[in-house]
């Protein structure tokens, strides 16, 4: 019996075979469509009979499309609008034919404009997410994609015209006293939460006041780059600022509506930036962004400056890969000649010892 429609109770089930050319390829079906509607339990019938038809005809390899991937990935809003652009030129294409070569191909493509750091995160990690979710419950190929190598970040630097990963420059001490002696109450509290616990920025203007527990000196931060949700340890001095902000209700510049109440009152991770700049301005200072004043700014403290160890170091804020933070946010702050100086002294020295002898 071909595939057709069932319901039961209110969902439509697929019941029956599916066919080509008279002769049956798939099934028995008795599968619930997930659908409470015969247009919408046909709809996937067509779909499967689809796959099915070309699973038979080039192989299961070939079979399982991009789109078809799709369907068994639930995507955030901002992943699923990155993969919204590329559909045109990958929906159709076989998993089997998504390779990094082929991704990485898109990128001249498709944003000519843009650095390979802005391919890595708009075409490359949404499809890779994809295919291998497919790989995981289809067992379709793995998508593994090689890092872009440094000649060809350059390479494309050249070809925009610009150059991408400039280096941060973390805050130290004396930018942080020289930012607070001109800030508001809010932003010097919330510059000082991040440069002690370096909590990321979406996190530290999502902190909620039920979020805060003075008793405790630890205040609760979302989850968010993979990790849990989790207590963050503050100082008693931390602690005694925060305590003393009154909680405001940021606007909704979307909606027009306000929003619930936060500590450090901004309702998104982007509104610090106009007021930081006016700050840094009226005090003197280069402005730095949240994420170069947290997060670079407490690694570099701890461990560059304090000496504190790396595995503390990462542990304390958060990196489960202790290398990741050494490469990325340990920031040296010796000159250059300071260096090549400490190659002069020991030669000095090794020759004064020789001519004692």
């Amino acid at each position: 019996m071909p595939l057709e429609p069932r319901k039961r109770d209110r969902i439509f089930y697929a019941v029956g075979w599916i066919e080509y050319n008279g002769r049956p390829i798939a099934g028995p079906y008795r599968k619930s469509t997930e659908s409470t509607t015969e247009a919408g339990a046909r709809d996937w019938i067509a779909q499967e009979t689809e796959y099915q038809i070309r699973k038979h005809l080039v192989g299961e390899d070939k079979a399982l499309r991009f789109l078809d991937a799709l369907e068994l990935y639930d995507p955030d809003p901002k992943t699923a609008a990155r993969i919204e652009k590329l559909l045109d030129e990958i929906g159709e294409k076989p998993l089997s034919d998504i390779t990094g070569a082929f991704l990485k191909s898109l990128g001249p493509k498709l944003m000519p404009d843009v650095s390979a750091d802005t391919w890595l995160r708009e075409i490359i990690t949404p499809v890779r997410a994809v295919v291998n979710n497919a790989h995981e419950l289809k067992r379709t190929p793995y998508l593994k994609v090689r890092a872009f190598k440094t000649s060809e970040v350059v390479a494309q630097d050249t070809r925009r015209g610009k150059t991408s990963r400039v280096k941060r420059v973390p805050a130290t001490r004396e930018w942080i006293e020289a930012f607070c002696r001109e800030a508001d109450p809010y932003n010097a509290a919330l510059v000082r939460f991040m440069f002690e616990t370096a909590a990321r920025i979406d996190q530290a203007v999502s902190v909620k006041p039920a979020e805060v527990f003075p008793d405790s000196l630890a205040v609760s931060l979302k989850a968010q780059k993979g990790h849990p949700k989790c207590l963050v340890a503050v100082s008693p001095e931390m602690m005694e600022e925060i305590t003393a902000l009154k909680p405001k209700r940021p606007k909704n510049r979307k909606t027009g509506g306000f929003m619930e109440e936060r500590l450090f009152g901004y309702g998104s991770s982007t509104g610090y930036n106009g007021r930081w700049k006016t700050i840094c301005k009226a005090a003197g200072i280069p402005y730095l962004s949240a994420h170069a004043a947290g997060r670079h700014g407490f690694y570099t403290e701890l461990v560059v400056r304090q000496g504190v160890d790396p595995v503390t170091a990462a542990e304390a804020g958060r990196w489960s890969d202790v290398s990741l933070p050494l490469r990325v946010y340990a920031h040296s702050e010796t000159d250059e000649a300071e260096i090549r100086a400490l190659f002069r002294t020991k030669l000095v020295h090794s020759r004064a010892k020789n001519n004692s002898k």
